[in-house]
């Protein structure tokens, strides 16, 4: 209301000056001409309306200044709510704050006091802990004092037997020189008496001294010639009962230290597929996705009536997982069509390189070979597809490289080099068929080209004896390659055909009359037959082993010897009461 009243009265103030500034015009143009009065009324006329135009204008702008001020007052007035309202919430906030704030410093003070007793606690098993240990450093050292007491008197005691062992060697000393100068003297009497009756022998025989000395050497050479025949004789014989048993004790620890997992041979790879449906898009239309997947990567693919699976068929193991990484990428693309199949094949075929070459530096890790030239790394991972009667050759050359260290070391020679032509005896079995001759000779001229040792390359043309074999090295590669070779589940039989041959061995033996118990040992090359000794004496036992061995020549296949070996023990037993 102040606002409006001071506008009233500026408006007011307006139009009294409006009306002075009339009121003096007018009377200055009274002075005028009286000519001129007709002209001062029309002007005076015209005054008084303009003033009246402009009052009312100044009244209606008074008016919507007033109705202006009005607004911005209740708007003025709204704020103040407002700023009323945001205080209070304001005003709210902060006591809740302060709430909250008292709430944490409570907290934190129960925070600081459980803090407090955990840290004392901790102190205090702290402090009762270094008093044990310092007890236990008591105890430790109270203990090596009086080990040192007993260490010194015990040095004490041998101080002064030394001195004693000492002051009786000093008299041996002196005793023995004594009993030298007698044998000096002795030995001067003895050598005339010699030189005496060598005259008087030459005189009798009539020979002189060469001459008789001639004589007695020809007959001591001859008599050492039969005596050392004799004992070269003896030392063969034993020598090869020795060197057989020596052969058998190192090839059966090198076997039993050897930790190796059974394998088996096979041609087909099974691959699982998400649901039957995708047999029909790997059939295609027409059979245009299957007959281009064959002809890409040459792998026979059968699509039977197996649920959610279909097989890869071939001979060549690396092509053949080259294919299944092609369609497990396929199935698992879902887009299959001859242009992807290749794409894919490409791709498989570098992921199966990498693969092969990484199982061959893996393999070299395992033997301990890091000095292979990248070409026989190249070609010693295609080994890991490949199979040699049912046994992966990778791992053959593993076993392989193993057994021959184990049999160098046993005989004091260079296991490295021992192991190293293991390793790579069968090499040539990589490129058999893309190279014409066996692959002990194509492994031979493959590692001869790429810098291998001479002793090497022999290892490798002569394990199989289509070389000459003339080093030792060479046949202890042919003596690893027969042991992992022949060891129970590694080739020419399955485990369920060594199991029945193990049984079918206790079967013939158990027939026999008089046998009580029989039990096939080392992996079925040895059959050991307990009979009674009351139901088969000696010469039966004997004629019991003969009969079990020519049985099982006739009806068993089997690699090496087996050996049968009846036992007949007799036990008489009484108890003393």
């Amino acid at each position: 209301m102040t606002a409006m009243s001071i506008g009233l009265a500026l408006i007011g103030l307006l139009i009294a000056g409006l009306l002075a500034w009339i009121g003096l015009t007018l009377s200055r143009r009274k002075a005028d001409t009286a000519t001129d009065t007709a002209h001062r009324e029309a002007v005076q006329r015209e005054a008084a309306e303009a003033a009246q135009r402009a009052a009312e204008q100044v009244r209606r702008q008074a008016e919507e200044d007033a109705a202006v001020l009005r607004t911005r007052a209740e708007a003025a007035e709204q704020v103040r709510r407002q700023a009323e309202e945001d205080a209070a919430v304001l005003r709210t906030r902060a006591e809740a704050a302060e709430q909250r704030a008292e709430e944490i410093r409570r907290a934190a003070e129960d925070r600081a006091a459980e803090v407090r007793r955990d840290a004392e606690q901790r102190a205090s098993d702290v402090r009762r802990e270094a008093e044990a240990e310092a007890q236990s450093i008591r105890d430790d050292l109270r203990e090596q004092r009086l080990e040192m007491e007993r260490r010194d008197h015990r040095l004490t005691e041998r101080e002064e037997r030394l001195d004693e062992q000492h002051r009786a060697i000093e008299a041996r000393q002196a005793e023995l020189a004594a009993q030298l100068a007698d044998l000096e003297q002795r030995k001067q009497e003895i050598k005339d008496l010699e030189d005496e009756r060598r005259r008087i022998l030459e005189g009798v025989a009539n020979l002189t001294t060469e001459q008789a000395k001639a004589e007695l050497v020809a007959s001591i050479e001859a008599e050492a010639k039969r005596h050392a025949h004799t004992i070269v004789r003896d030392i063969e014989r034993q020598a090869l009962d020795e060197g057989e048993t020596k052969a058998r004790k190192i090839i059966t620890g090198a076997v039993q230290r050897l930790a190796s997992e059974q394998t088996s041979e096979s041609v087909v790879s099974v691959v699982h597929l998400p649901s039957d449906d995708m047999k029909g898009r790997i059939i295609g239309r027409e059979g245009r996705n299957i007959r281009s997947f064959e002809q890409t990567t040459g792998v026979n693919l059968i699509i039977d009536d197996t649920p959610e699976a279909v097989l890869l068929s071939c001979f060549d193991p690396v092509r053949r997982e080259t294919a299944r990484l092609t369609l497990d990428s396929l199935v698992l693309d879902g887009r299959i069509h001859p242009s992807r199949i290749e794409e894919i094949y490409e791709r498989s075929k570098g992921e199966v390189a990498e693969l092969c070459e990484r199982a061959a530096e893996d393999a070299m890790a395992e033997v301990g070979i890091t000095d292979l030239h990248p070409e026989l790394v190249r070609t010693m991972g295609l080994l890991r597809y490949r199979t040699s009667y049912g046994q992966n050759v990778l791992k053959h050359l593993v076993e392989s490289a193993h057994i021959a260290g184990m049999m160098a070391a046993e005989l004091g020679l260079d296991p490295k080099l021992c192991k190293r032509g293991a390793f790579l005896h069968d090499i040539g079995k990589a490129l058999t068929h893309e190279s014409e001759g066996s692959h002990a000779i194509v492994g031979a001229e493959l590692a001869r080209k790429w810098g291998e040792n001479d002793d090497v390359v022999h290892c490798i043309e002569a394990h199989h004896n289509e070389v000459e074999v003339r080093t030792v090295e060479a046949v202890l590669t042919q003596a690893a390659d027969a042991v992992s070779g022949g060891r129970p589940g590694a080739r020419r039989e399955s485990l369920e055909a060594y199991v029945q041959r193990l049984e079918r061995l206790e079967e013939i033996a158990m027939h026999h009359d008089g046998v009580e118990k029989v039990f096939a040992m080392q992996a079925g090359r040895e059959i050991r037959v307990m009979v009674l000794p009351d139901a088969v004496d000696d010469i039966a036992a004997q004629v019991m082993a003969r009969d079990i061995a020519k049985q099982v020549e006739e009806e068993l296949t089997y690699p090496g010897q087996i050996r049968v070996t009846v036992v007949r023990e007799s036990r008489a037993t009484e108890v003393a009461k």
